[in-house]
């Protein structure tokens, strides 16, 4: 009579050191985007070469987001206040979220800020670096 023997398909892996590291960065801490006060950015290249930093930044005004080039590092810093009108009333439950998001960005070549257009639209931050920029630290305007 032959033996019967049962297997597991997933005998040979280490399911709980495959999940542990799930959402950790290459460093071993939380992915910056899971980071409190960080901040969730979309990087791309542009048809012209240029990259293209899109950062969501839901009730900001421009005038409390900063933006700076500095040695090929994009810097992006927001900060909100309390709404203070609302001192009256009895929260259930406040989860909007107020104080400051942060990101640091190393970004492909040297550029500096000289070129770089940044727009705040709708909530969301574009800021687009050109291809071949060089010069000094600049702080970058937001429209």
């Amino acid at each position: 009579m032959a033996n019967i023997r049962v297997r597991s398909p997933f005998g040979g892996m280490d399911l709980r050191n495959f999940f542990r590291g799930f959402m950790d960065d290459d460093e071993g801490g939380l992915a910056p985007w899971m980071q409190e006060g960080a901040l969730a950015v979309d990087i791309s290249e542009g048809k012209e070469g240029e990259t293209i930093v899109r950062a969501s930044l839901p009730g900001f005004k421009k005038e409390d987001v900063q933006v700076s080039v500095h040695n090929g590092v994009l810097d992006i810093k927001a900060e909100s206040n309390e709404e203070s009108e609302t001192k009256d009333e009895k929260f259930y439950r406040k989860e909007r979220r107020y104080g400051s998001l942060s990101r640091r960005i190393a970004l492909p070549g040297n550029p500096s800020g000289e070129d770089v257009a940044a727009e705040l639209k709708d909530g969301v931050l574009t800021v687009k670096v050109p291809a071949d920029v060089k010069a000094g630290p600049k702080r970058v305007e937001i429209k």
